[in-house]
């Protein structure tokens, strides 16, 4: 009897979980209101210079994330007057759960579970409503950290985790990858070969019919990439040269709403 009790507990939270996870995919593609988005600054290691980086953050260094995002929407057809709100919110102490390189499926399953958990937590910020996606972003000093582990966004939870570089002179492009995660969030997949980070023809360009293809001269948002030739491939310096590809608008429901 025990047995099945407990068989029919696990059955009940899993459904609960499900649901749950579709109807925050369907309001949050829906595009009938404004969608808040949360961005929490997070100390890398305690470190000086990362410490004082996000002392000094302000809304104007995420702004354009908000207005490429909404000026990208509009070019699509969603009609509200402000599809996203992007809003900075105080720094978090505590750093999210890291996941192991060498994680199994178990160990990812649990990683999501204690990440989720953690953004339900960090994301209470006195007299703040709570935003729907929440993205944390760690901030590493470029002093000792040359490259940075690799951000994720989940749409199960709707949570991203960015790792940046506690640079002014990197805000720009530490913004390209926040917008990234956002939209991985929304359901928008990578657009590049997972093994060479080749933008993949021809989802992953920002101007496939281009004639000649090369030099392509935006990125596709879920791409990370532009194609300079068939076998060069350049990050790009600001949201200014970024654009959401027509597969990556169908997935986030801005095509075929």
């Amino acid at each position: 009897m025990w047995r099945k009790v407990r068989i029919t507990f696990l059955l009940l939270i899993l459904g609960v979980a499900a649901y749950s996870n579709w109807y925050d995919q369907l309001s949050t593609t829906d595009w009938d209101e404004t969608l808040y988005i949360g961005v929490f600054p997070v100390n890398e290691a305690s470190n000086e210079v990362a410490n004082d980086y996000i002392a000094n953050l302000t809304e104007n260094r995420i702004a354009d994330i908000e207005e490429f995002l909404n000026q990208e929407a509009r070019d699509y057809g969603i009609a509200i007057s402000r599809p996203v709100n992007v809003e900075l919110y105080p720094p978090v102490l505590e750093r999210p759960p890291e996941r192991a390189a060498s994680a199994n499926v178990l160990q990812n399953m649990w990683w999501s579970l204690k990440l989720r958990m953690y953004a339900r937590r960090a994301a209470r910020a006195s007299g703040k409503p709570p935003p729907q996606i929440r993205i944390f972003v760690i901030y590493h000093d470029p002093t000792f950290t040359q490259t940075v582990p690799h951000s994720v966004g989940m749409q199960k939870g709707l949570v991203g985790v960015v790792h940046a570089f506690a640079s002014v002179n990197m805000t720009r492009t530490n913004n390209v990858v926040i917008a990234h995660e956002i939209l991985h969030t929304l359901g928008a997949s990578d657009k590049y070969d997972l093994d060479t980070l080749e933008p993949l023809y021809p989802t992953g360009y920002a101007e496939p019919d281009r004639a000649p293809r090369f030099p392509q001269t935006f990125t596709e948002i879920m791409a990370g990439r532009y194609a300079v030739d068939s076998r060069t491939f350049e990050m790009p310096r600001s949201l200014d040269e970024v654009v959401v590809g027509e597969s990556t608008a169908r997935e986030i429901r801005w095509i075929g709403k």
